[in-house]
């Protein structure tokens, strides 16, 4: 049964489910990247509204799941590329 816990996300309160003390420290960590990229935009765009933060805060976010994404990408080819090599080694001794 999921655990519920409570955040604090760009000023306000939310209580979320958590189904395992690992995703629940994910979820924590996820939050306070998030505040603390808050926080540098509060800083540079002070006069911006909060839902302009958080849309610039997605955004950030999402760039750079998709630099994650293919990064791992790329490091799953050169796994495949590295056992095809050893493969025709082996084969070949």
């Amino acid at each position: 049964m999921a655990q519920r816990i409570k955040l604090r996300l760009a000023g306000k309160e939310y209580e979320l489910p958590a189904e395992t003390p690992e995703m629940e420290q994910m979820v924590r960590t996820a939050a306070e990247q998030i505040n603390g990229i808050l926080a540098g935009f509060d800083e540079r765009f002070h006069d911006a509204r909060m839902e302009d933060k958080l849309v610039f805060a997605a955004v950030q976010l999402g760039v750079g799941k998709l630099l994650a994404e293919k990064h791992l990408s790329l490091l799953n080819e050169d796994i495949a590329q590295l056992g095809s090599q050893l493969e025709a080694y082996l084969e070949s001794s």
